[in-house]
């Protein structure tokens, strides 16, 4: 007879969301804005992360992120790393994650889980959400300063809320970094034109529809000059662009302001400089999306977007790929106990008093 005190949960891999078709940035975004509306209606809960900094000058990090989907009935948390310096002196990606999702009747685990593909969906996701709503409609040029995987699902994301795009302009720290990109994203859309500007910054943003800067610097990349009107900026990183980028945006949209207070932003930093204040914020994303707040209301509004990463939407989309992976039958079942401590009928040949 099966012990009922056996507590089971689901081991998935990378590998094994990836062969059950977790890569899908529509459900990413979709999700997300259902997350959104969910957190409006009081459905989430959503505590502040705890954030545990190595270095400050290059930003080394392991933050703890919880959240939990009332409805779903499911409490999740995620556990990333971030480390800069892992590409140069590693020859390694900078950011992993994982996720641990428990059902919250018992309180018992259903899934442990790869992170980094959620974790950068959700990046991408919350970028091509604002697009969807702040971006002009007959953008065709997008520039990245950044040629890493957020810029690399960025452009995914993008491209799915944007189809009219056509040309897609990349600056990085090496022409071979933009070359890489090229390589692997031109394969995805053969209808863009890719433009590799061996390190011009400029080059890259100047007069684009649509601009991001995903990279792990801690300077103003970005210059105001470069930002035309009818431009839609969608900011990644800590500190990433000149405080007039800010300043000369007819909106400002976040994620959520609150949260982003408490980060290393340009806007964080242009806050406690005295700089913008709460009034300056025209809407956090979730009332663009419930139709709270309007998004762009002419094609000459320069609009700028900061995103700094909410716990529950990162739940909500591990919660959607493990039901996608549990119906493709994929994953690996183990075991956390399969009896209680003192049920083991050899616990006190084991223990040590």
């Amino acid at each position: 007879m099966q012990n009922k005190h056996r507590v089971s949960f689901t081991y998935l891999s990378q590998e094994d969301l990836l062969g059950a078709g977790c890569f899908d940035m529509r459900l990413a975004m979709d999700v997300a804005e259902q997350a959104m509306i969910a957190y409006e209606e009081g459905k989430v809960l959503f505590p502040e992360k705890i954030v545990q900094i190595f270095s400050q000058s290059t930003q080394e990090r392991i933050n703890c992120l919880p959240a939990t989907l009332l409805d779903e009935k499911v409490c999740g948390v995620k556990w990333v790393s971030v480390f800069p310096q892992n590409p140069a002196r590693h020859d390694a990606q900078n950011l992993s994650a994982i996720f641990v999702l428990s059902e919250i009747e018992k309180g018992f685990p259903i899934a442990v889980m790869e992170g980094t593909l959620a974790s950068n969906m959700r990046v991408a996701a919350m970028g091509g959400i604002a697009a969807k709503y702040l971006a002009r409609e007959d953008a065709e040029v997008i520039g990245f300063i950044g040629a890493g995987e957020q810029a690399k699902m960025h452009l995914i994301s993008m491209k799915v809320v944007r189809p009219s795009l056509k040309q897609c302009r990349v600056a990085s720290k090496s022409a071979h970094e933009e070359q890489q990109f090229i390589d692997e994203l031109s394969r995805l859309f053969p209808d863009m034109e890719f433009v590799g500007t061996q390190t011009n910054l400029r080059q890259a943003m100047e007069d684009a529809d649509i601009l991001v800067t995903a990279t792990s610097a801690q300077a103003p990349l970005l210059q105001a000059a470069w930002v035309k009107p009818g431009s839609f900026y969608s900011h990644i990183g800590g500190w990433e662009d000149e405080y007039a980028v800010a300043e000369q945006a007819d909106k400002i949209v976040c994620d959520d302001w609150e949260t982003v207070t408490h980060r290393t932003q340009t806007l964080s930093r242009m806050l406690q400089e005295g700089l913008i204040t709460a009034h300056d914020i025209h809407a956090d994303l979730h009332e663009l999306v419930s139709g709270h707040k309007v998004g762009r209301e002419s094609d000459d509004e320069r609009i700028y977007f900061n995103a700094v990463g909410l716990a529950y939407i990162d739940v909500a989309i591990a919660l959607a790929i493990y039901k996608r992976a549990h119906s493709a039958g994929v994953g690996t079942k183990l075991d956390l106990q399969q009896s209680m401590i003192f049920e083991h009928a050899d616990i006190m040949d084991k223990a040590r008093l």
